[in-house]
């Protein structure tokens, strides 16, 4: 069986959290994700959307410094992590965990980029192909953004690991230049550069797809997240919103601006007729009924014979009356006598 394509795409997402209960609990209202137990460590709660499987959840592991916050981690997609790993550092970026096996995942290994932000590669075990010109479904992620220091030396970085295009510059004014990044002709997501006032170092901020942007910020608030950008409209359609979650790692919801079919032009329509104004009929008079056209020539053969048979018997009564005056006898007349 052909190994499926994964070099450059966000294969896997995991949420490290000082807070798995909450954490669980939190994202199934936000995103609607259905959570369970991986089989091959129950201790790592797995996020299942109607699509499948999306994201995992993990307690931070106690030997971290306690000052590390609850992140987001993407997994980007490649079939070598040995060589992606080294020509990452060749070109700037450092290990944080080295290429390592996970049983039931596949091979994995944990990078920092030349600007400070951390992601992983991995080479997944069971990838499934992706669904050319179809958007992310409900639950999925869909969109991937870089907060960064120098957006063009991270495209770069990036770009050389994985093959990505800069498939737009959008010019956003006093922020800066947002860099539409992809691969294949589909769009991945975005680079920019950090504002000074926001506090920490680079980071990736993941969006998942949602039915419904500002719904999904509201019940972010009501379940204890502090809102960092309320729902705003983003070119060509849709609408996001940014958060920290409770436990303090940042997420964002994307909805989807569904683009309308045109409806096909109605056709105009004829207009009416005047309908002559029918005779007002006598009251209890039977409708008449509307004779067939067979039954209409049928009707008139009909009437002219009978007009005919009419002339035959006047013509035949009116020989008979004359030869029967003829044939009577004449009475004689009597003669008055006239008195002399």
């Amino acid at each position: 069986m052909e190994a499926v394509d994964v070099r450059g795409k966000f294969v896997w997402h995991q949420l490290m959290t000082r807070d798995v209960p909450g954490a669980k609990d939190f994202y199934s209202r936000l995103v609607g994700w259905k959570t369970m137990h991986w089989p091959l460590d129950p201790a790592y709660t797995v996020c299942h959307a109607d699509a499948g499987p999306v994201a995992g959840i993990m307690q931070i592991p106690s030997d971290l410094p306690s000052e590390v916050p609850s992140h987001w981690l993407q997994y980007i997609g490649t079939r070598d992590v040995d060589s992606t790993a080294q020509a990452a550092v060749r070109a700037g970026g450092s290990i944080v965990k080295g290429p390592s096996d996970m049983q039931g995942a596949g091979r994995y290994a944990v990078l920092k980029d030349p600007q400070g932000a951390i992601f992983a590669i991995i080479d997944p075990e069971n990838a499934k192909p992706e669904a050319a010109g179809v958007p992310p479904p409900l639950g999925a992620f869909s969109w991937h953004e870089l907060a960064t220091s120098d957006n063009e030396a991270a495209f770069a970085f990036y770009s050389g690991l994985f093959g990505w295009d800069a498939m737009e510059r959008m010019d956003m004014g006093p922020l800066g230049v947002y860099l539409i990044f992809g691969e294949q002709g589909v769009q991945r997501g975005g680079i920019y550069i950090k504002p000074a006032e926001n506090p920490g170092p680079p980071s990736w901020l993941p969006y998942a797809h949602v039915p419904n942007a500002d719904e999904g910020y509201a019940v972010a608030l009501s379940k204890g997240a502090k809102g960092t950008v309320p729902p705003m409209d983003v070119p060509k359609g849709g609408r996001i919103a940014n958060v920290i979650d409770p436990a303090g790692a940042s997420f964002a919801v994307h909805s989807m601006g569904a683009v309308p079919k045109a409806a096909p032009a109605a056709k105009p329509k004829a207009k009416a007729k005047p309908k002559p104004k029918a005779k007002a009929k006598p009251k209890n008079a039977a409708p008449a009924k509307k004779k067939s056209p067979v039954r209409k020539k049928v009707a008139s053969r009909v009437a002219k014979a009978k007009r005919g048979l009419k002339k035959i018997v006047k013509s035949a009564m009116k020989k008979y009356r004359a030869a029967k005056k003829k044939s009577a006898p004449r009475k004689k007349s009597k003669s008055v006598r006239r008195k002399k």
